[in-house]
């Protein structure tokens, strides 16, 4: 009978995070394009078709480290099992459930860190103080950080003495010098590690003296993706400012895609870190698989709805302000990935689409709003910890887990 249980567990544990990762998919991957097709530079089927592909490739690529501070990270002393395991993701996806029928804000990353940290204190295990106040750092400093960046960004592209065709370059090539430079587990790697960069594996090619613990060739690779990018998108703009405003706006959504995808998939898979890889001896990819799955399902079948919707809203900011918005989201979803650290998509776009507002003079987000999406945030948070503290409790008194 135990032997039943533990499979029935593992089952309700997997389809749950099939659930999650679903609506992430559906939901959490699906911005980035918006812009693109307000400015009908693509597609919405086209659009959920990348935006499918591209997430669940993040996923794979770059996953494992949300995957893992949301399953072994936040608790300290026990391992989360099969039954903690489906009491949390229950939880956190109730949360989202919630949240999409009430139209409240409940962001995915804080109702599923909260029910981890609320299942794995009911399992007694010990606060990890020094993960929470990490992950609580970098949450306080993505408003500031997010909005300071989408002001500059938006600053720069209103200057009439800076034309689009070197302000949309030069922002391509921030952004081209960052992907070269992004860690993913698909690039080989000579030092044992599990991921690797463009330009760190180019440099490897050839064996250069460092300087100042710096290593100039990957400096020099950088650049020159960097240069590529600019030389590619000055061209582009140069033929046709608009056209080159709709190809950056295609690309920073594939790249956005992408990066959503491997900062969110661990909030699906996270708690099934210590299920899959201890109990049932399986590699960490076949875990990311499972996310990337379901993430490609939900971009598929519920992303061309929310594209819709949410292309008409980024129509009103204008091109310019939603650029000042995605690329903000870009840079600090690689850094929470580097960091290994939870986030929310809706956080960072909220505070790029304010900080770039006020470039114009108004952030066109009204006081009200931005306190009650700051609330619920707080509330999501407490909350969903004493319902996976309680739940995990219920659980274990009837299954006797």
């Amino acid at each position: 009978m135990a032997g039943i249980l533990f499979w029935a567990l593992v089952a309700l544990a997997t389809v749950t995070s099939l659930a999650t990762a679903w609506a992430l998919g559906a939901n959490s991957n699906s911005p980035p394009f918006a812009p693109a097709i307000g400015a009908n530079a693509i597609s919405t089927m086209r659009a959920a078709f990348l935006v499918g592909i591209l997430a669940a490739l993040g996923a794979l690529a770059q996953g494992g480290a949300i995957s893992e501070t949301v399953g072994a990270g936040l608790i300290n002393g026990v391992q989360i099992t099969s039954l903690a395991a489906t009491a949390g993701l229950l939880t956190a996806t109730s949360f989202m459930v919630v949240g999409v029928y009430t139209g409240y804000p409940v962001p995915a990353a804080f109702a599923t860190t909260g029910a981890m940290v609320g299942v794995g204190l009911s399992l007694g295990g010990d606060p990890a103080i020094n993960t929470y106040r990490r992950i609580a750092t970098f949450w306080v400093l993505v408003p500031p950080v997010s909005g300071g960046l989408a002001y500059l960004t938006a600053t720069l592209l209103r200057r009439d003495d800076i034309p689009e065709t070197l302000s949309i370059p030069l922002l391509a090539a921030v952004v081209g010098s960052i992907v070269a430079n992004v860690q993913l587990s698909i690039i080989p790697s000579s030092s044992g590690v599990e991921q690797n960069s463009v330009a760190s594996f180019v440099a490897r090619l050839i064996e250069t003296p460092t300087l100042a613990g710096i290593d100039p060739l990957l400096v020099l690779v950088t650049i020159a993706v960097a240069a590529l990018s600019f030389q590619v998108m000055r061209r582009r703009t140069q033929n046709s400012a608009e056209g080159g405003i709709r190809t950056f706006l295609v690309v920073l959504g594939s790249v956005v895609a992408f990066s959503s995808g491997g900062s969110q998939v661990g909030l699906a898979t996270g708690p099934l870190e210590n299920l899959y890889g201890t109990e049932l001896g399986l590699p960490g990819i076949v875990l990311l698989a499972l996310g990337a799955t379901g993430i490609l399902a939900g971009a598929w079948m519920g992303a061309p709805k929310l594209l819709q919707a949410t292309s008409r809203e980024y129509a009103q900011l204008g091109v310019r302000r939603s650029i000042a918005a995605l690329v903000p989201g870009f840079i600090i979803a690689q850094l929470a990935i580097a960091l290994g650290i939870p986030i929310s998509f809706n956080n960072i776009i909220i505070s790029g689409v304010i900080g770039g507002g006020l470039a114009g003079g108004s952030a066109g987000v009204s006081r009200r709003k931005i306190g009650v999406t700051l609330t619920f945030w707080v509330i999501t948070l407490v909350s969903s910890i004493a319902v996976g503290f309680g739940l995990y409790k219920l659980f274990a008194a009837v299954l006797g887990g």
